[in-house]
């Protein structure tokens, strides 16, 4: 086995931001009305965050890009039987299983995110764009809301129990995470080449921009 650098500071700063986010949505969800101000900030930063992973997605370094990483079926299927008799191989990013993860948490951010620019408790909370739908519209983007959040916990519970099975596996994800360095085959070759870091900035401005014009 070699280290080598493979996810960029992008990616990483994406992840750890998501996961404040999430954490802070989850504490402060009706929590009372100051508290649900925040929460609505919170969520307008993980909704850029996650527009900004899927632009990432096409134009970021190597091992960030949706291609190097979206399996079909078939290898998807082999990686788990692999993964379950205790010999699935080591991937440079994402495995299979792990890439497939990854889009369905996207999805889901996407879903609570974007609902949740919609909801209202019909009393003194709603979203910014609440009032550009019917009550009735407003009122089932909002139990999507709550029924989709229980969707994204489920997904973290089985992200986390998927970092800690790899772990035991010999594989510290999480460290590759913090670090950007990864334990991978010799075979891998040398440290994956990155893009440019100012074109996370030419991602991440516009994107800042138009969340800014949207909720204001």
């Amino acid at each position: 086995m070699d280290t080598i650098r493979v996810w960029d500071l992008p990616t990483r700063l994406f992840h750890w931001l998501l996961v404040a986010g999430i954490g802070f949505l989850w504490y402060s969800g009706g929590k009372g009305e100051q508290l649900m101000v925040w929460h609505m900030r919170a969520g307008y930063l993980v909704l850029g965050l996650v527009i900004f992973r899927i632009i990432w997605g096409l134009w970021g370094s190597r091992h960030s890009r949706f291609t190097a990483f979206l399996a079909g079926p078939r290898r998807t299927l082999e990686y788990s039987k692999a993964l379950v008799r205790g010999r699935a191989p080591v991937f440079t990013g994402h495995n299979p299983l792990g890439g497939w993860m990854v889009m369905l948490m996207l999805l889901s951010l996407l879903v609570q995110t974007v609902t949740g620019l919609f909801a209202t408790d019909d009393i003194s909370l709603e979203g910014p764009l609440s009032n550009q739908v019917g009550g009735a519209t407003a009122r089932a983007l909002t139990d999507v809301h709550f029924l989709n959040f229980d969707l994204l916990l489920i997904l973290i519970v089985a992200h986390v129990a998927a970092v800690l099975l790899h772990r035991l596996l010999g594989e510290p994800l999480l460290v590759a995470m913090l670090t950007g360095r990864k334990r991978v085959p010799d075979k891998a070759g040398p440290d994956q080449a990155f893009v440019p870091w100012w074109r996370a900035l030419l991602v991440a401005l516009p994107v800042a921009g138009a969340i800014y014009w949207l909720v204001s």
